[in-house]
């Protein structure tokens, strides 16, 4: 399963590939990409652990960025 997010308010291109690094590593995880130009967030997963991976992903969003939303795009 492949979800695509919008990081409004990102600003910081060394933020976004530490946010890309970590969220690659959790677990289930095939693939995870922050475009710093666009600001999309695209995770692909496996379908039964997506919403779990989904809110680590949010929780590692703020982390890095505490002042970025994270939307459906």
């Amino acid at each position: 399963m492949k979800k695509t997010f919008k990081l409004v308010g990102l600003d910081c291109a060394n933020c976004a590939a530490k946010i890309e690094d970590k969220i690659s590593k959790l677990e289930g995880v095939s693939s995870a990409t922050v475009n710093f130009m666009t600001t999309k967030l695209v995770i692909e997963a496996e379908d039964d652990k997506m919403d779990v991976i989904v809110d680590a992903a949010k929780t590692i969003v703020k982390k890095f960025e505490p002042d970025v939303v994270v939307q459906k795009a």
